[in-house]
C-alpha cells in the first residue's frame, strides 16, 4: 500500500460496535511491503529469540564493562539503548506531526511538564511512577502486537470489527500471561520495592506477596488461558464459516510473537528473555514510525534523500537511547525526565493509533 495513505491502525481500547461492518475488498497483505513487513514486523520474534539464545553465555551478554563509570554489558547498552530509544520516537508521531499536535496541544506540551515537576516534587510519586511504567510497558507491548495483526487481518479483505475483542484479549494472555505465570514474574513486580524507601511499606510488600501466591497464579493463567484458547479457536471457525479469509501474515505475527514470549517471559531458559523481547518490541515500533512518519520528517526538513531523513531519525534517537541508558541515576532530574518520556511514550501512542483509526 502507498505510504501516502494513512496506515489503518487500531485503538487502544476495544470497542464493540452495534452492528458489524462489511468486509472490506482485498488489498495488498502487507502493510509497507514484502521486504520491509517480513524484516521488521513479522521476523522479529524469531530473529530476537535466535538472537538472545546466540549471546547467552557469551562476554557480550555476561562480562562486565566500564561505561562513564557504570559497569554494563555489550548486551545490557545494547538493549537498554533501544528501549530508550523505541520510547523518545514516539514524539515524532505526536509533537512531529502538526495534524496530530493541533489536536490536543495541551496533553502535548503541558502534560509532560506537570508530570516531571509531580515526579520530581515526591518521592511517592516517583515510586509509584516507576511501578506503573513497568506494567503500562506490558499492556503497551501486547497492543503492539494486536495492532499489527488487525491490521494483516483487515488487509486481507476483513471486516476491521470482526473478531477485534478476541484479538485484543489474546495478545494480552500471550504477553501478560507468560509474565505473570512465569519465571520472570519477580523481575516486573519487584519495581514495588522501591516503596520501602519512600515509607509506603504495605505497596513494597507486594514481591514477597506475590512470590508466596505464584504457584496459585501460574495454575490461574494455564486454567483461564487454556479456556480462552479453545473459545478463540471455536469462534474464529464460526467466522470462517462465515466467509472470514484467515490472514497468513496475522497469524504467523500472532503464533511467532506469542511462542516467543512464552518461551522467553515463561522460562526465560536462556537468561535473556528481556534482551529478546525488548529488542523484538523496539525494532518493530521503530519500523513503525518510519513508516508512518519518515515522508514526512522528509519534507518537513527539506531533505532530498530519503536515507538522510533516515540516518537523522535512527540517529537521534539512538544518541538519546545511549544517554538516557548511561545517565547517572543520582542526576535525579534528568533521571524523571526519562521516566516521563516513559509514560508519554505509553500515552501518546495509545492515543495516536486511537486517533488514525479515525481516518480510515
Amino acid at each position: 500500500m502507498s505510504l501516502a495513505q494513512p496506515l489503518p491502525v487500531e485503538a487502544e481500547r476495544p470497542e464493540e460496535p452495534r452492528r458489524e461492518a462489511p468486509p472490506l475488498a482485498a488489498r495488498s497483505p502487507y502493510i509497507v511491503g514484502p521486504v520491509f513487513d517480513w524484516a521488521f514486523f513479522l521476523l522479529p520474534p524469531l530473529l530476537a529469540l535466535g538472537l538472545g539464545i546466540a549471546i547467552s553465555g557469551t562476554a557480550f551478554s555476561d562480562t562486565p564493562v566500564r561505561f562513564f563509570g557504570q559497569e554494563k554489558t555489550w548486551a545490557g547498552l545494547m538493549v537498554g539503548s533501544l528501549i530508550h530509544a523505541h520510547l523518545v520516537a514516539v514524539f515524532l508521531r505526536s509533537h512531529g506531526n502538526p495534524a496530530i499536535f493541533r489536536l490536543h496541544p495541551l496533553r502535548f506540551v503541558l502534560v509532560p511538564v506537570l508530570a516531571w515537576a509531580a515526579i520530581r516534587g515526591s518521592v511517592v510519586v516517583a515510586a509509584g511512577a516507576t511501578v506503573l511504567a513497568t506494567f503500562w510497558d506490558v499492556w503497551h507491548s501486547g497492543l503492539q502486537t494486536f495492532g499489527l495483526a488487525r491490521i494483516y487481518d483487515r488487509n486481507r479483505g476483513n471486516s476491521p470489527t470482526a473478531g477485534r475483542r478476541l484479538d485484543f484479549w489474546l495478545n494480552h494472555l500471550l504477553y501478560a500471561g507468560p509474565i505473570l505465570a512465569g519465571a520472570t514474574m519477580l523481575d516486573h513486580f519487584s519495581s514495588f520495592e522501591s516503596f520501602e524507601a519512600v515509607g509506603v511499606p504495605w505497596l513494597a510488600a507486594v514481591p514477597a506477596r506475590m512470590t508466596a501466591t505464584h504457584r496459585a497464579w501460574t495454575l490461574g493463567v494455564l486454567g483461564v488461558g487454556g479456556a480462552f484458547l479453545i473459545v478463540y479457536v471455536v469462534a474464529w471457525a464460526r467466522l470462517r464459516m462465515k466467509g472470514h479469509r484467515p490472514s497468513f501474515h496475522k497469524l504467523f505475527l500472532l503464533v511467532t510473537t506469542g511462542a516467543c514470549s512464552i518461551y522467553s517471559w515463561g522460562f526465560n531458559s536462556w537468561g535473556e528473555a528481556f534482551f529478546i523481547m525488548n529488542l523484538l518490541h523496539a525494532v518493530q515500533y521503530l519500523a513503525l514510525v518510519w513508516a508512518m512518519e519518515g515522508s514526512r520528517l522528509r519534507e518537513r526538513l527539506r531533505l532530498k534523500w530519503r536515507g538522510l531523513a533516515l540516518a537523522l531519525f535512527l540517529g537521534t534517537v539512538a544518541a538519546y537511547g545511549v544517554g538516557a541508558e548511561l545517565l547517572d541515576p543520582d542526576l535525579e532530574s534528568l533521571w524523571a525526565f526519562t521516566l516521563v518520556v516513559s509514560l508519554m511514550h505509553f500515552w501518546y501512542d495509545g492515543f495516536i493509533w486511537s486517533v488514525a483509526r479515525k481516518h480510515v
